[in-house]
C-alpha cells in the first residue's frame, strides 16, 4: 500500500476514536477538526430529544441568521445584482471578523438584524409607492378616457339620436327632445368609472346585462401600459370601463359586481371642468410620488449593494458555527471530570495529524487544557472510506477501468467509430483546465454534456479499446483495410471464384478475404459467438476469485472450503471446459482430421443428459468421454457441497460452544453483577465498550436462517453460472448489430455517389458526405455507443459483481467545511 490514501484495492483502515474535550476548548477542537475533514462523529444521544440538547439556543441562533442570509440572497437575485462569492476557512474566522465583521458573532446577529428589518422597512415603502403609483397611474388613464368618451358623445350626438330613432325600442322618442340630449344624458344618467383585469371584461358585461336586464351602456379601453405587481413581479394588462345608468340601486348593484371582480372604481365627476382639474392634479401628485419611488428603489440597492459585499463570508460563518454547535450536540457531557465527551470514525494513518490539530486548536484558545484522544478497541463496523461497499473488501471498480471500456469495445469495435470517440475524449481532456477556470462546467450541469465531460477518461479508453477490437474485426466504417497480404487467394473455378489457401497466415485480425466470401458473415457470426463464451468465462471466473482475498482479508477460511473451492470447481467443470474445448477446436486444422468438426453446443447438451456418450465421428479429442463424466460428477458433487457444508460447521460450532457452558448476549444482564455505572467508571478499563458493543453490534444467528440463506445462495450461484454465461452473448449480438448498421448506413448513402463523375458529383458526394457523416456520429456513436455502454455496464453489476461484491457497508462521512456547500 502506497503514502497516499484512499488505496483503490479496498478502502482505508478507520479507527474508534474517542475524545475528553475541555468545554472550554470544544469550539476550537471541532472547528479544528471540521477543517481537517477527516474525522466523522457518532451520537452519544441518541435518544435525546433535539430541542433538548446542550446547544439548541445557538443552533436556532445560527437558523435565524441563515434564515437572514437566504432572505438577503433572494432580494439580491430579485434586482439580478451579481456578486462573486469567495468562500472564506473557517480556521480563518478571527481575521474575518476583524477585517469586514463586528468582533463577536452577538454583534453579526444584529447587524443581520440591522440590515433585515432596513431592507424590510423599505420593501414594505417601495410596496406601498409601488400601490399607490399604481392607483394614480389607473386614476389617470381612467380621468383620460372618461374625458375622451364624454368629447366624442357631445360631437356625435346627431348620429346617437338617429341611430336610437332606428331601433325598434328607441330610449328617446322625440325630435325635439334632441337640443336636450346632452343636458338629460347629464342630469338623468350617472356612471361608474374605473380599472379591471382585461380578462373579467366579457364575464362582467354579461352579469351586469343579465343582473340589470340590459338598463345600462357600457365603454371599456384597453391600457397600453402593463402593471407589473411590486412583490411577485407578475404583470397585469387592465382595462378601463365607464358604466352608465339610471337610479342609485343600480348603481349599486354595479359597484358592488365590479368590485367581487377585482375592479377599482374611482370617483369621476361628470363636469368637464373639475375632470381636468383633477386629471392635473393626479398628474402632479403621480410625478412627485414617481421621484419619491425612484429614491426608494436607489436607497434599497444601495442597500443591497453594501449587503452583497460581504453575504458570502457571512453566509460561509453562519453556516460553518451552525455545522459546529449541531457537531457539539452529538457529544455527550460528562459531570464528573466536566468535559464533552465524543465519539466517532478516522482513517488510522490520520491518528497523528489529529493529535496536531487538537494541539493547535488548544494554542488558539489560549488555555492549557489540552483535549485527550485515545484509540477504542472495537468490533464494530467502521464506515468505508468510500462509497457503500462493504468495510475494506474489494473494490471492483479498480478493475472495471480496464474490463468496462474492453467489454464496451468488443460490442462497438470498429477503427473509424472508434476514432471519433478517441478524438472527442482528447478534445475534453485538452479543455478541461479552459473550462474549469471558465465555470463552463457549472453552465452545462443537468445537461448530457456534463455526464460525457465527467467521464472524459472512460471514454479515451473506450475509444483506444474500440481501435484495437476494430483491428481485430477488421472494420473500418463497414469496411476492410489490406494491412497484410491476405491468406487465400480467389481463383476462377467453373465461373466461381473459389478461395484456396497459400499457407500464409493473416498477421492480426480477420483476413479481408472474408469479406468478400459467401459465408463471411456464417464466419464471423460463429467466432464473436464462440469469443463472448470465452470472455464471459474468463470475466466471471476472474470475478470469482475476488472472493479469495475478502475472505483472507476477513479470516474466513470457512468460506473458502465451503463457497469459494465448490463454485470455482462447478464453474470450471462445465463452462471452462466449454471455453477450453472452443480454444482447442480452434487450433485443429480440420482439413487434414478424419472426423467432422463437432458442434460444442451439442456436446455441452449431450455431456449434461448422456454423460460419457460420445459420437466416435465428431469425436475431440480421444478419451473425451472419461472426462465429460468426471467433470459432470464433480459439477454434481459441489451442489451438495454448497449446500450442506458450510451449515453443518456452522451447527457443529454452535453445539461446541453449548457444551462450554455459554449462553447467548441475551441472556447477559442475568449473569453479570456490576452495573452498567460501575464499568463506565473504570479508570483505564474497556467495561462501556464493551456493554456498547453487546447492546449494540450483537445479531442473533439461528441455525435456520444459516440454512435458508445457504439454500438461496446455492440455487442462485447454479442458475446464474448457466444464465449469466448466456448472458454475455451479448457481446456478440450487439458486435453483429453494430456491424450490420454500419455497413447498411454505408451502402444507403456514400456506396452510390463515390463513382459519379463531374461537378455535380462533388457536390452529391459533399451533401451525401455529410448525411453519412452525421448518421455516423448521432446514430452508430451516440445511440449505439450508449446501448453499448449499458450492457457493459448490466454485464459488470450483474454477472461479475454477484459473484464477490457485497456492498453492505456505509459511507464514511466526516465533518468537513469544504463540502458544506454541497450539503447546503
Amino acid at each position: 500500500m502506497g503514502d497516499d490514501y484512499p488505496s483503490m484495492f479496498r478502502s482505508e483502515p478507520m479507527s474508534s476514536v474517542e475524545l475528553y474535550i475541555p468545554r472550554e476548548v470544544a469550539h476550537d477542537t471541532v472547528t479544528e477538526l471540521g477543517e481537517l475533514g477527516n474525522v466523522q462523529f457518532s451520537d452519544l444521544n441518541p435518544n435525546v430529544n433535539p430541542f433538548q440538547r446542550s446547544f439548541v439556543g445557538e443552533i436556532r441562533r445560527f437558523e435565524d441568521m441563515a434564515r437572514r442570509t437566504r432572505f438577503f440572497i433572494s432580494q439580491i437575485e430579485k434586482k439580478r445584482i451579481r456578486f462573486t462569492f469567495v468562500p472564506c476557512p473557517i480556521r480563518h474566522l478571527s481575521l474575518l471578523l476583524d477585517l469586514v465583521l463586528p468582533v463577536q458573532l452577538t454583534e453579526l446577529d444584529e447587524v443581520l438584524g440591522e440590515h433585515e428589518a432596513r431592507l424590510l422597512q423599505m420593501n414594505e415603502s417601495y410596496k406601498t409607492l409601488s400601490e399607490r403609483t399604481k392607483e394614480l397611474i389607473e386614476a389617470r388613464y381612467v380621468l383620460r378616457e372618461t374625458a375622451v368618451f364624454f368629447d366624442k358623445a357631445e360631437t356625435q350626438q346627431g348620429e346617437v339620436r338617429s341611430s336610437f330613432d332606428e331601433s325598434s325600442a328607441p330610449l328617446l322618442q322625440y325630435d325635439d327632445r334632441e337640443t336636450q340630449h346632452s343636458s338629460t344624458l347629464q342630469s338623468e344618467l350617472e356612471f361608474v368609472a374605473g380599472t379591471i383585469e382585461r380578462s373579467h371584461i366579457p364575464t362582467l358585461e354579461r352579469v351586469l346585462w343579465r343582473l340589470l336586464r340590459g338598463n345600462l351602456y357600457m365603454n371599456h379601453t384597453d391600457i397600453a401600459e402593463p402593471f407589473v405587481d411590486p412583490v411577485t413581479g407578475v404583470e397585469t394588462r387592465k382595462n378601463v370601463f365607464i358604466i352608465f345608468a339610471h337610479g342609485e340601486s343600480i348603481l349599486a348593484k354595479i359597484r358592488k359586481v365590479a368590485e367581487s371582480m377585482g375592479a377599482t372604481l374611482y370617483p369621476i365627476d361628470a363636469n368637464a371642468d373639475k375632470r381636468a382639474d383633477s386629471l392635473r392634479e393626479v398628474t402632479t401628485r403621480l410625478e412627485d410620488l414617481q421621484t419619491v419611488l425612484y429614491h426608494t428603489g436607489l436607497t434599497r440597492r444601495s442597500e443591497l449593494m453594501i449587503i452583497g459585499e460581504n453575504l458570502s463570508r457571512w453566509q460561509d460563518v453562519v453556516c460553518k458555527e451552525k455545522a459546529i454547535y449541531e457537531t457539539m450536540n452529538l457529544f455527550n457531557y460528562d459531570v464528573r471530570r466536566k468535559t464533552l465527551v465524543a465519539k466517532g470514525w478516522c482513517p488510522t494513518r490520520d491518528l497523528v495529524i489529529i493529535q496536531a490539530a487538537l494541539r493547535r486548536a488548544t494554542e488558539e484558545s489560549g488555555t492549557n487544557v489540552v483535549p485527550i484522544l485515545h484509540e477504542l478497541p472495537t468490533n464494530k463496523t467502521p464506515p468505508t472510506f468510500y462509497g457503500t461497499a462493504t468495510y475494506q473488501e474489494v473494490n471492483p471498480g479498480l478493475f472495471a477501468i480496464i474490463t468496462f471500456p474492453f467489454l464496451f469495445a468488443v460490442m462497438f469495435g470498429d477503427i473509424g467509430h472508434g476514432l471519433i470517440i478517441l478524438f472527442a475524449a482528447l478534445y475534453m481532456i485538452a479543455n478541461e483546465r479552459k473550462w474549469a477556470r471558465t465555470n463552463l462546467g457549472e453552465a452545462i450541469i443537468g445537461s448530457p454534456c456534463s455526464h460525457f465531460c465527467s467521464g472524459r477518461y472512460i471514454i479515451l479508453l473506450m475509444g483506444l479499446f474500440s481501435l484495437y477490437t476494430g483491428l481485430i474485426y477488421n472494420d473500418i466504417f463497414s469496411l476492410t483495410l489490406h494491412l497484410w497480404r491476405s491468406g487465400w487467394d480467389l481463383v476462377n473455378m467453373n465461373g466461381m471464384e473459389v478461395g484456396v489457401p497459400t499457407g500464409r497466415v493473416y498477421p492480426f485480425g480477420l483476413d479481408p478475404a472474408w469479406r468478400t466470401a459467401d459465408n463471411g458473415l456464417v464466419f464471423s457470426n460463429s467466432y464473436k459467438m464462440k469469443m463472448s463464451i470465452v470472455l464471459g468465462v474468463t470475466h466471471m471466473t476472474f470475478a470469482l476469485c475476488l472472493q479469495l482475498p475478502n475472505h483472507i482479508k476477513f479470516k474466513r477460511p470457512l468460506d473458502i472450503y465451503t463457497n469459494f473451492i465448490p463454485q470455482m470447481i462447478f464453474l470450471q467443470s462445465i463452462f471452462g471446459y466449454l471455453v477450453v474445448c472452443i480454444i482447442y477446436k480452434w487450433s485443429i486444422d480440420w482439413t487434414t482430421r478424419t472426423t467432422e468438426p463437432p458442434s460444442l453446443l451439442n456436446m455441452l447438451i449431450a455431456m449434461l443428459l448422456s454423460p460419457g456418450k460420445v459420437d466416435p465421428a465428431t469425436q475431440l479429442y480421444p478419451g473425451q468421454g472419461f472426462v465429460q463424466v468426471v467433470l459432470v460428477l464433480l459439477a454434481v458433487v459441489c451442489v451438495p457441497w454448497m449446500l450442506c457444508a458450510k451449515p453443518y460447521f456452522e451447527w457443529k460450532e454452535m453445539q461446541k460452544i453449548q457444551g462450554q457452558g455459554y449462553v447467548g448476549l441475551d441472556h447477559h444482564d442475568a449473569l453479570r453483577h456490576s452495573t452498567d455505572e460501575a464499568l463506565e467508571n473504570e479508570e483505564g478499563g474497556n467495561g462501556q465498550v464493551a456493554i456498547e458493543q453487546m447492546e449494540e453490534e450483537h445479531e442473533q444467528h439461528d441455525f435456520g436462517d444459516v440454512v435458508v440463506h445457504q439454500v438461496i445462495h446455492t440455487i442462485e450461484y447454479c442458475l446464474g453460472c448457466i444464465s449469466h454465461t448466456a448472458s454475455y452473448l451479448r457481446l456478440w449480438a450487439l458486435s453483429l448489430a453494430h456491424a450490420q448498421l454500419s455497413e447498411v448506413l454505408w451502402s444507403m448513402t456514400l456506396e452510390g455517389f463515390l463513382g459519379m463523375p463531374g461537378i455535380t458529383g462533388i457536390i452529391a458526394l459533399a451533401l451525401v458526405g455529410s448525411l453519412w457523416f452525421g448518421a455516423t456520429v448521432f446514430i452508430l456513436c451516440i445511440m449505439e455507443g450508449l446501448s453499448a455502454f449499458l450492457h457493459a455496464l448490466r454485464l459488470h453489476w450483474v454477472e461479475a459483481n454477484s459473484k464477490h461484491y457485497g456492498g453492505e457497508g456505509y459511507p464514511f462521512m466526516p465533518l468537513n467545511f469544504a463540502k458544506l456547500d454541497e450539503k447546503e
